[in-house]
């Protein structure tokens, strides 16, 4: 399934100004849900929900949601840099907590 469809079966997002990914105490990174972004608010929000944070079981699921943007990610480092942190979590990076960040 493509990338596109796969998103039309997350849950929706329009609650959500951003989600916060947080190591400990320290914030890992903020994903707005903008233009650009909010396909990535739409995935980790849907591997939160199911997993309670983002970890290498979440992270697998989560590389298989993004579908062929996970191919381009492998070949092209640091152009998708959220699908670039599921690659380090799903190889054995810590786990990161979630902060929603309601509109």
């Amino acid at each position: 399934m493509a990338f596109a469809e796969t998103l039309a079966t997350l849950p929706a997002i329009d609650h959500l100004a951003a989600i916060e990914l947080l190591a400990g105490a320290h914030i890992a990174g903020r994903i707005e849900n903008k233009p650009g972004q909010a396909g990535s608010v739409r995935v980790y929000h849907a591997l939160y929900q199911e997993f309670g944070a983002i970890d290498a079981r979440a992270a697998d699921k989560g590389l298989r949601l993004y579908g062929e943007h996970t191919a381009d990610a492998v070949a092209n480092p640091g152009k998708h840099p959220n699908i670039d942190r599921l690659l380090a979590l799903a190889a054995g990076g810590e786990p990161l907590a979630v902060r929603l960040i309601n509109a």
